[in-house]
């Protein structure tokens, strides 16, 4: 994945420019900050208990009412670590998402909109998240704005249906997304801050 390649190339700088035999120690390494840096960001997200979509009436008010509590959750847990990146809300059916996602580089806030919608197939399949206004201003992005998830999020998802839900998709998903793709686009030009002030999100 993308993530992975930034990694190895910061420790392949680091550590490879005086001692090449070091490739594998380097490879082991990333792996492992991948697989922990997932784990941490899972610890804060709460699991879903029921397997329904948004076609099961009986069922999905249950799992609709799981997936606003862990959303909430996860939402406190990033402003208790100083790390708020995103608002979401619902339409009445719980099938149309929208809200507003931001990613802080040097300093400044980089915010646009954020909408998806809930697949027949939900929770087997994941929603597809997309950034509207970025469409055709990278490579790693769908017609329509969708954004390209990496390798690893995919088995990651199928692995944990149905206990993953839409927070997972925001945290495993979009989240490594914006921290691969912003800087990126930053660098080139192609994007421009709506809000200059430094610091942190507002809440």
């Amino acid at each position: 994945s993308d993530v992975f390649l930034i990694l190895f190339v910061k420790l392949f700088r680091i550590k490879l420019v005086n001692d090449p035999s070091c490739l594998w120690s380097c490879v082991v390494s990333v792996v492992k900050m991948v697989d922990d840096a997932t784990k941490r960001t899972l610890a804060k997200i709460p699991l879903m208990k029921t397997n329904a979509g948004p076609r099961e009436s009986e069922n999905w008010p249950i799992r609709l009412k799981e997936e606003y509590s862990a959303i909430i959750r996860y939402v406190q847990n990033n402003k208790e670590s100083d790390s708020d990146w995103f608002r979401l809300q619902s339409n009445k059916q719980g099938t149309k998402w929208f809200g507003k996602c931001w990613y802080i580089h040097e300093l400044i806030r980089y915010e646009f909109d954020v909408e998806f919608d809930i697949p027949v197939t939900y929770p087997t399949t994941a929603p597809e998240i997309a950034l509207p206004e970025l469409e055709g201003k990278t490579a790693k992005m769908y017609r329509g704005g969708k954004i390209c998830l990496t390798d690893h999020f995919k088995p990651l998802w199928a692995r944990n249906v149905p206990r993953f839900g839409i927070p997972h998709a925001m945290a495993l998903g979009l989240g490594p997304w914006l921290a691969v793709e912003i800087p990126d686009l930053v660098s080139k030009g192609l994007i421009q801050p709506k809000d200059t002030s430094a610091g942190a999100a507002d809440a």
